[in-house]
């Protein structure tokens, strides 16, 4: 029974129509059944639930029913304040949807309302009430009376007949049938008291380094299974056969004959036959036919393979995979347990080779956090000839985030670390060896670890130099980049020619504000001879650490920092991911890292990265025409357009440029911002749960943008081969292919589970032009290859131009609907002057008119509710008593 609230002394329906109601005194106020609950509803509430006494609820029709979810909702966001929340438990265990509330006017119970507590109660009331509307209305007493005597009736339990269940319960209960053992254990009593000492026990010294406790039956009782309860299927029985001929020995054999010719009498005769004319004068005019249709069309073209387009016409089975294939899985129990992928990205050089770079899951990290293991952090290489062991180990001081192969060398990798250093490793010594794996299937023995005992151990490569802490990031680097080899950046970030034309710099990015760029040559008030700089790499064991990069460790310091104001409030942006303009100078692509002949790679002499020392900046050529401004993503959704070039402040100092442009788009962490291969002015952005294209140039917010998903997007990435190919990871390990020119509005293919877990990247990569592969990596530490079918490689004639087209018409779009919201603020202001305008005019009636026209509203009411009530047959003498 809920508990009795304080009875209010106040009047109901204070917001009607201004009468006053008399509170009952005390000696008035009997006690409630217990199937009800008297309770207090203010004016809120009242307008809350449309229950306004004297309104919405009188005393000829007191009843209102409300939803037991708007009372559960009211409750949640009102919490005390509710009006409900006494009687909380009561509604939330209340079996109906429906809930009564009566209103009461003379406060028989103490209140103004009161709630039915039990459904019986409810239709018994809501009954009376139908009753009531038929007959005359009963005295007040009486009703009480009826209502007292039917709360007072309760079901009386009948006598329990037994029907044997008993005897069930009593053979399904487990009882002792023999003595429990005792054991006590003791100690000498001259050892009571002495200090216990405690040790670890070295586990290698027991069977199998572990402590076994081995089962074993028990000679002096056993029990005999006389019920065995299992589950059986039906399946059919399989079974195989083959038969093969089997020679005994070879024999060269060979035969020779002669055709059978006819003699000059058979074919006189045949010639002379009528069957041989009527024949001939049959088959001419058809023969005639085809000769002329020959000579108009190709009657042998393949009509079946020109029916398909480019990518059927190779396939004359008629059969064409339309989605994703999958082509190899790649894991490791060893390293990659218990472990997230953060960053993957394909050899440039090599087939089939793959990197991946691994790190500790956030749970673990939070629980792990006060202790003081350290762990080594590695990126995996992995192998299409070899997919179940890895083939290289590249050892990192941390957990590395993202890593990129050097565009001019790609022995050179960079990657960043979760303390914000910045590290490189030189794989020069291996690469014979991942050279090896493809082409014999062997692993190279000189490369194996020295400490190889009994079986061979994956290479491990340690990394060459690192970042000092000092001057490295304050968080986790998020995203870093090679800049192309075409320029490099002197200290005020102004491009310049590169005389080295090899990859020398690297721009970073993390939360803490900042983007760094980074130069890995070596300093120029620092250069040193090295004449023994050319290491005998076949002497190199896998723990050697070469020379190429020992300038730069533990010294190695950004050139300049690049911050990120934010435009309009004081703070600044925390980058996530970022993107550089690589169509430099000549507006083309830099594609230095494509190299298809074997002959010109092999031709083309890298220098050594020791030998080569930063040039002085007035010696260079300053390049007006390289794109210095990029997109950057920040952990807030937020995507910003910026320059990375300083600029002179007021007192001549130089400092980052104020960013250009900023849209909140994906409202939240930004995991991808992706510049076309073949726009250089189209960027493909993911976060949060949409995805967006962004054409540089068209600051007003992007041309293309997504629907909200219910998965959040983690990743995207455009197709390396069609313009309109993109593809976007979601959060449930689905991957949804998009195709620009045949959907614009939904994806044209889905693949609902790729993988078992949320996709953290994916990178394409064309090993051949007949052969396309997507690397896709999941947060339980599985990579898995598709192979992309030949429908959403291959791209039609006119697919730049349709795409070229697309982007202008988004862009079109986007200017429209700026304008056509333009004029709808406009309008909607110009309505608000017009609507203050009026008011401001419009007379102001006196209190005795307003009265009035109420009065006469309510008349012309009555009047038509007495016309309705006396066409249904009903006599309204009886509505209006009271009010009379």
């Amino acid at each position: 029974m809920p508990p009795k609230r304080e009875k209010s002394t106040g009047t109901a329906g204070s917001k009607g129509k201004g009468k006053k109601i008399r509170s009952p005194t005390p000696e008035e106020k009997p006690d409630h059944p217990e199937d009800i609950c008297p309770m207090v509803l203010t004016s809120a509430t009242q307008d809350l639930f449309d229950c306004r006494a004297d309104e919405d609820v009188t005393g000829e029709s007191p009843y209102k029913l409300l939803k037991k979810d708007s009372i559960i909702q009211d409750i949640k966001t009102r919490a005390a304040v509710s009006d409900f929340s006494p009687v909380k438990q009561i509604v939330l265990d209340y079996p109906e949807d429906d809930i009564l509330l009566v209103f009461d006017r003379d406060f028989t119970y103490g209140q103004n309302f009161y709630l039915v507590l039990t459904p019986e109660a409810k239709g018994r009331i809501l009954s009376y009430n139908s009753f009531c509307v038929v007959q005359p209305p009963e005295p007040e007493s009486e009703k009480l009376e009826v209502l007292e005597n039917e709360v007072s009736k309760t079901p009386q339990p009948k006598q329990w007949i037994s029907l044997g269940s008993e005897q069930e319960i009593d053979e399904e209960c487990v009882r002792e049938t023999r003595d429990k053992l005792l054991y006590k254990f003791s100690r000498v009593r001259r050892k009571f008291g002495e200090p216990v000492c405690l040790s670890d026990r070295n586990t290698a010294d027991a069977k199998d380094s572990y402590l076994e406790c081995a089962s074993y039956q028990d000679s002096r009782f056993s029990i005999k299974q006389m019920q065995r309860d299992c589950g059986m299927q039906a399946v059919p029985r399989l079974q195989s056969s083959s038969a093969q001929t089997q020679w005994k020995f070879q024999r060269n054999n060979f035969t020779q004959y002669k055709s059978r010719e006819l003699n000059k009498e058979e074919i006189e005769s045949i010639l002379q036959a009528e069957s041989l004319k009527n024949f001939c004068n049959t088959v001419t005019s058809r023969v005639l036919k085809a000769l002329q249709q020959e000579e108009i069309m190709n009657v042998f073209f393949d009509d079946w393979k020109a029916l398909g387009t480019g990518a059927e016409a190779g396939d004359w089975s008629g059969k064409v995979s339309e989605g994703l294939m999958l082509f190899q899985a790649f894991t490791d129990q060893k390293y990659a347990k218990d472990k997230n992928i953060s960053s993957i990205n394909w050899h440039p050089t090599i087939y089939g080779v793959i990197a991946v770079a691994l790190t500790e899951k956030k749970v673990e990290q939070l629980n792990e956090s006060t202790t003081f293991d350290v762990k080594t952090s590695f990126i995996v290489f992995y192998s299409f000839s070899d997919p179940s062991n890895p083939q290289l180990l590249l050892e990192c001081p941390d957990d590395i985030f993202t890593f990129e192969f050097c565009p001019s060398d790609p022995n050179i990798i960079v990657g960043g670390c979760m303390n914000g250093q910045v590290v490189l490793w030189d794989v020069s010594a291996h690469i014979t060896h991942l050279q090896g794996i493809q082409s014999s299937g062997k692993k190279d023995p000189d490369t194996f670890d020295i400490a190889d005992n009994k079986e061979k151990k994956t290479p491990i490569v340690r990394y060459c130099a690192v970042s000092a802490l000092e001057s490295s990031h304050k968080a986790h680097i998020t995203d870093v980049k090679w800049l192309p080899p075409m320029f490099e950046v002197t200290r005020t970030g102004l491009p310049v020619e590169n005389k080295n034309n090899i990859s020398v710099q690297v721009v970073t990015c993390s939360p803490d504000c900042s983007m760094l760029f980074w130069d890995v040559r070596v300093p120029k008030l620092s250069i040193q001879s090295a004449p023994d700089g050319k290491q005998n790499v076949a002497q190199m064991t896998p723990y050697t650490i070469p020379d190429k990069f020992k300038h730069l460790d533990r010294t190695w310091k950004p050139l300049f920092r690049v911050s990120l104001p934010k435009i309009n409030t004081s703070g600044e942006y925390a980058p996530l991911k970022f993107n550089i303009d690589y169509y430099t100078c000549d507006g083309k692509a830099d594609r230095s890292t494509e190299k298809t002949d074997e002959n010109e790679e092999s031709s083309e002499v890298i220098p050594d990265y020791s030998q080569l020392s930063v040039h002085s900046a007035r010696t260079l050529t300053a390049l007006v025409d390289v794109n210095t401004k990029l997109y950057i993503g920040t952990e807030d959704g937020e995507i910003v357009y910026t320059d990375w070039k300083m600029v002179k402040d007021d007192s001549g100092r130089m400092q980052s440029s104020k960013p250009l442009h900023c849209s909140n788009i994906h409202h939240w962490l930004v995991n991808t911002v992706q510049r076309s291969p073949f726009f250089k002015d189209i960027i493909l952005t993911t976060g949060g749960w949409n995805f967006a294209i962004w054409k540089e140039g068209v600051m007003d917010g992007p041309i293309i943008v997504s629907q909200s998903y219910e998965q959040a997007c983690t990743v995207g990435c455009w197709s390396p081969s069609r313009p309109a190919v993109f593809f976007i990871g979601k959060e449930d390990g689905s991957i949804e292919v998009w195709n620009l020119l045949e959907k614009s509005n939904e994806p044209v293919q889905v693949h609902a589970h790729a993988t078992n877990a949320r996709i953290t990247s994916i990178t394409p990569w064309i090993a051949s032009p007949k052969q396309h592969f997507l690397a896709v990596t999941d947060y339980v530490g599985m990579v898995r290859v598709f192979e992309i079918p030949k429908k959403l490689y291959i791209p039609s004639r006119t697919e730049s131009i349709s795409v070229k087209k697309c982007f202008e018409l988004g862009e079109d779009g986007l200017k429209d609907f700026l304008r056509k919201k333009e004029q709808w603020e406009k309008q909607k202001k110009e309505a608000d002057e017009l609507k203050k305008k009026v008011e401001v005019e419009k007379p102001v009636q006196s209190l005795l008119e307003t009265e009035e026209l109420n009065m006469k509203e309510y008349s012309d009411y009555l009047t038509l509710e007495e016309s309705i009530l006396k066409g249904m047959g009903r006599t309204p003498a009886t509505a209006f008593t009271q009010d009379t």
